[in-house]
């Protein structure tokens, strides 16, 4: 009788790389110590790992590489808290320990033959970059593909490298709020790009992620652009402790981020205020 595995144990994971996206953002490429389970870590793009760094305590990110890279997992974390901040504080080598991945993520298969429009602001490009990479790496099973996406100011921008790869195969738009001298881009928050891009609902989904704030405003712009309710998808961020909906701390409305989310279509999201979803505050 095979037993099934304690959600709550985390396993030991070895850092392998670390890139410094951003001030105050690094992305950390781990990999299990006990190579079987590597082998047989599957996840969706949208979905999440708690992480804990030993003495510090536990939070839970996002994982941001495509779930193709089976030799690895990668996580984009902007140093903001204690665990946060203790994770910037390692270096190539360094254990950290995961469980995961919990919660419900982008159905990618349901995209399959759609166009994508993926809508990201700040951090919120770091769970679309998984969605995004796995497009680009079964690029036939998608259709038109263009990337909206905004940041504080060109320093701020993530995956430089990545983006220039995403510009071969998908169409790339960019926009700061505050340029520098060097910026000869779009100025603005993130739906002034929906004035300069073409953006059609027929045969299309809208994958969105960033600040709440943010929400409103893109959804509004959606809708009038005749995108349905329940083609638009929105990965919510809240503190969440347990991961499998039994501490109650994630939920919103009737919802629970960790097990409903934290991908949800706007249809699943109507109903509920989001000022009821209080910008994410990692441990």
């Amino acid at each position: 009788m095979n037993k099934k595995k304690n959600p709550y144990i985390p396993s030991p994971a070895v850092i392998v790389d670390i890139v410094d996206e951003a001030p105050k953002v690094k992305t950390f490429t781990l990999k299990f110590k006990n190579k079987r389970l590597q082998e047989k870590f599957n996840f969706s793009p949208g979905q999440f790992v708690q992480v804990a760094v030993p003495g510090i305590g536990e939070a839970p990110i996002s994982l941001s590489s495509s779930p193709t890279e089976k030799e690895h997992f990668k996580l984009c974390v902007r140093a903001v808290g204690n665990v946060t901040n203790a994770l910037h504080s390692l270096s190539v080598g360094d254990i950290v320990w995961v469980r995961g991945p919990y919660g419900r993520g982008f159905p990618m298969d349901d995209f399959k033959g759609k166009n994508l429009v993926f809508v990201a602001g700040g951090i919120g490009l770091a769970p679309l970059r998984s969605a995004i990479n796995m497009v680009t790496n079964l690029r036939e099973n998608y259709g038109d593909v263009k990337i909206l996406y905004g940041d504080r100011a060109p320093s701020y921008l993530l995956f430089e490298k990545e983006r220039e790869l995403w510009c071969k195969t998908c169409e790339v738009y960019l926009t700061v709020d505050t340029p520098d001298e060097s910026w000869s881009g779009c100025v603005g928050v993130v739906t002034k790009l929906f004035d300069i891009v073409t953006v059609t609902p027929n045969n299309s989904v809208a994958l969105v992620c960033g600040p709440v704030v943010m929400y409103r405003f893109v959804v509004k712009k959606l809708l009038e652009l005749g995108f349905t309710e329940d083609s638009i998808y929105l990965s919510l961020e809240r503190r969440m402790r347990c991961g499998v909906g039994n501490c109650r701390h994630c939920m919103v409305g009737s919802k629970f981020v960790c097990l409903d989310g934290p991908v949800f279509t706007f249809k699943e999201l109507k109903n509920i205020p989001l000022e009821e979803v209080p910008e994410v505050k990692l441990p």
